[in-house]
């Protein structure tokens, strides 16, 4: 039987959260936000038709595999942002507009041999706006990737590699981390290596949510995927009392000290969202309502699109695994 991408990656999380001196948990702030989001209509968010493209057809798969191919790394000043039907968006959102912006203007981003290709100066047009995205060179690196496996490997068609996985998220992600290396997020902690895999899970999940979970988007496992560790979601897991930061880390935080992608404080931090989410999914259960890890996920990211007044600044990692 085959072990499950997701318990695994929790299972590493634990480890690392067993060994952990920067980040710890609250139990009695866990149980205490269990309860409250049991208790009262904690809306799960819709997936967004408005800023994705959607159509429900392979195109929607392949333009999905390059969002969150690029799907990384959007902090720093000025921030990269751009304006599409007279709002004006930054980091994630900016980069699913910008794609479907491209494909408005018949820019077909969507297609393999159009991502195998791309130039510096094409890409550079389709993320056009404010300021200069980061890690633009790792971004036009992943992009050819992923035209290349798709073309030798699935006929230019990421539908062809989701029909492969029957209807199985876990087998998804780790076709993902298999045959598009550029997928594979994993750390080194005190000699262990652990998996994290934000890019390789969001992916099956976004596919998921454009999709109404059917057709591509049917998953009979996607309960086995765990939340996707980045900046925003730990933050607001601190700001709700769950995890507790050292003094030390705090002051690295509000100093601005950016933590280098692989050390101790930030394998701790993402492991800590990916087992502090699977804690409060519990403590949720506990009162009665049933959610996904996926689900609290995005509860907590759309919390954080929210700034409170009480946050600590999220942590500065420049990498490609988020």
């Amino acid at each position: 039987r085959r072990m499950t991408v997701g318990l695994g990656v929790i299972e590493d999380a634990d480890w690392v959260m067993a060994r952990a001196r920067w980040v710890g948990f609250d139990q009695a702030a866990i149980a205490r936000v269990g309860a409250d989001f049991a208790g009262r209509d904690v809306p799960i968010p819709a997936w967004n038709d408005r800023l994705h493209f959607t159509d429900f057809t392979p195109r929607t798969a392949n333009y999905l595999l390059v969002l969150d191919g690029l799907n990384f790394s959007f902090w720093g000043e000025p921030r990269w942002g751009i304006d599409y039907r007279g709002k004006a968006l930054r980091g994630y959102w900016a980069l699913a507009a910008a794609l479907k912006r491209a494909i408005e203007e018949d820019i077909p981003v969507y297609e393999a041999g159009w991502m195998a290709a791309c130039t510096e100066v094409e890409l550079a047009h389709v993320l056009r706006g404010r300021g200069q995205i980061p890690l633009f060179d790792e971004r036009l690196a992943h992009l050819h990737e992923l035209g290349e496996r798709l073309l030798t490997r699935y006929g230019g068609e990421f539908a062809n590699a989701i029909r492969t996985c029957d209807h199985s998220a876990v087998a998804l992600t780790e076709l993902l981390v298999r045959d598009f290396p550029s997928f594979d997020d994993a750390s080194v902690y005190q000699g262990r290596r652990v998996r994290l895999l934000k890019r390789a899970q969001i992916l099956p999940a976004d596919i998921w949510g454009a999709f109404n979970h059917e057709g591509l988007g049917r998953f009979d496992d996607i309960g086995q995927l765990t939340a996707f560790a980045d900046y925003k979601v730990p933050q607001v897991l601190e700001r709700l009392g769950l995890l507790v930061y050292h003094p030390d880390l705090v002051q690295k935080l509000v100093d601005g000290v950016e933590l280098p992608h692989g050390s101790e404080a930030e394998i701790e931090l993402r492991a800590a969202t990916i087992a502090g989410v699977e804690r409060l999914k519990l403590a949720i259960a506990a009162h009665g309502r049933s959610l996904s890890a996926i689900e609290v996920d995005w509860i907590l990211w759309e919390m954080g699109l929210t700034p409170a007044p009480t946050d600590k600044p999220y942590h500065l990692t420049r990498t490609t695994a988020y």
